[in-house]
């Protein structure tokens, strides 16, 4: 296995966590929607139901993006997690928030009661996903970070990466593109919220909501979305050569044009997402909506890492020193390690396999108000 095969796999193997991420956040999308679609305290109940037998895959699969960034692009993960903290601190505050929300909206001696804990349900739904998309759109946009490698020989401060400003990642937050992605992404958890909970809830009178919320949320997310597709693509990028960062005008536009074969898994992508969502509002009784838009999702994800990523380009751009900017080359882990976990990655699809059937065994019945009043194990 060749060194620069290896890095360019652990990015494709990173941006294909990150697509599922992104869908697997139809949890959050759906906890956004417990108070304005749930009317009722059973209606509230079935939501809440329906998202807590799924929100540990959510929850494992960030922190196994997190871990596979660290061990293949260790300077990414030093230099965003070390300096932008701020920024990924409030990302892990609002996943615990949903972690105990989950656990103790039920529990005897609840004092605070059940829409308290859903309240955090709701924040964290909004929260973590326009976080994330936030910290994923300062891939093409930059941020502000040095990174000197020398500095790893001092004794007195051996620290490579420094953060350029005491915001240390809040500043993403002021970059109109930056929100704009982050928005993307949650009108988009909202949209597989909808489609995932009309296919998991046997419920008219919810799913019959579900359908008209659905246009709204699709209609905002396809807006934030194309907006900030069509800024990078006709924008300035961050290329690559000969070791040397420069600026390249329509830069991810080439690489979309380059690399046809991403430019083919956008498009599937975007027919995938889009069938999804305009067959369920068409078809009253359709209700695998969400399988088409979710595999959209993924794929659409992983297209949008690899333009980030592949052909030359810096998929952390430094703004604070343009030379500064992380690369696949200059940001990845050793020969060595990258070997070693390149023959653990070989599991990868016996573990999906394990995930897909646990996913079928639990939803093999649609949840419905008799069920959960029939039974204690809910949430």
């Amino acid at each position: 296995m060749e060194y620069t095969f290896l890095q360019q796999y652990w990015w494709f193997i990173v941006s294909l966590l990150g697509g599922l991420l992104v869908f697997l956040m139809f949890v959050q999308g759906a906890n956004t929607m417990i108070f304005p679609i749930g009317r009722t305290e059973e209606e509230r109940s079935l939501i809440v139901n329906s998202t807590g037998r799924k929100w540990e895959f959510t929850f494992t699969t960030l922190v196994t993006f997190g871990g596979a960034f660290f061990a293949s692009f260790p300077l990414f993960y030093s230099t965003s997690f070390g300096g932008a903290y701020w920024l990924w601190v409030l990302i892990l505050i609002s996943f615990v928030f949903q972690a105990v929300s989950y656990e103790f909206q039920t529990r005897a001696g609840n004092i605070l009661g059940r829409n308290t804990f859903r309240v955090f349900l709701v924040i964290n739904g909004y929260l973590g996903p326009f976080l994330i998309g936030t910290a994923v759109a300062t891939f093409f946009t930059g941020a502000d970070f040095l990174v000197d490698k020398n500095a790893i020989g001092d004794g007195l401060s051996p620290v490579i990466s420094r953060w350029g400003n005491g915001w240390h990642g809040l500043e993403a937050v002021a970059d109109i593109w930056n929100v704009f992605l982050g928005l993307a992404v949650v009108f988009l958890a909202q949209v597989l919220g909808s489609l995932y909970m009309i296919n998991n809830i046997d419920d008219r009178t919810l799913s019959g909501r579900l359908r008209k919320s659905l246009p709204v949320s699709a209609v905002l997310f396809l807006v934030f979305f194309l907006t900030f597709m069509v800024r990078i693509l006709t924008g300035q990028g961050y290329a690559v050569a000969d070791g040397k960062v420069f600026l390249e005008p329509f830069k991810y536009w080439h690489n979309l044009v380059q690399m046809p074969v991403v430019l083919a898994v956008f498009l599937i992508a975007v027919v995938a997402v889009l069938y999804g969502i305009i067959k369920t509002v068409v078809c009253s009784g359709y209700r695998k909506g969400i399988w088409w838009t979710g595999a959209g999702t993924v794929l659409a994800v992983l297209s949008v890492f690899l333009l980030a990523g592949y052909n030359g380009t810096a998929y952390y751009p430094s703004t604070a020193d343009m030379q500064c900017s992380l690369t696949i080359a200059n940001s990845c882990s050793s020969l060595f390690t990258l070997k070693t976990m390149t023959y653990v990655s070989f599991i990868i699809p016996f573990v999906l396999a394990y995930i897909a059937y646990a996913w079928w065994s639990m939803d093999r019945r649609k949840i419905t108000g008799k069920e959960l009043a029939a039974t204690d194990d809910k949430y």
